[in-house]
C-alpha cells in the first residue's frame, strides 16, 4: 500500500497538490494529474486503478495513463517522499 513519508505533510492546491518534507524543508508542486495519482493511490487504490481514473477523466490513453502514473510513483519515491 502506497503512503506518504512519515514527515511529508500534503496539501491541496488550487492547481493540485503541494508536498513538503518537514525535515528538509523542501517541497514539490504536483500539477493536476500528478495529484490524483497520490490521491487514489493514498485512498488503496492500485497503479492500474489510478490510470483508470486518468484515462476516463483526462481523455487520455490508457497506457500513457499507467506509464505516467508508473513514472509519478517512481519520482515520489526517488525523492524520498513515500514511505512505500
Amino acid at each position: 500500500m502506497f503512503s506518504l513519508r512519515t514527515g511529508v505533510l500534503m496539501t491541496e492546491t488550487e492547481y493540485g497538490m503541494a508536498l513538503l518534507d518537514e525535515g528538509s524543508g523542501d517541497y514539490w508542486t504536483l500539477n493536476p494529474t500528478a495529484a490524483a495519482v497520490v490521491r487514489a493511490m493514498l485512498d488503496g487504490r492500485t497503479v492500474a486503478q489510478a490510470a483508470d481514473a486518468l484515462a476516463r477523466d483526462y481523455d487520455v490513453d490508457r497506457e500513457a495513463a499507467e506509464q505516467d502514473a508508473t513514472l509519478i510513483l517512481g519520482q515520489l519515491r526517488e525523492a524520498g517522499l513515500a514511505g512505500t
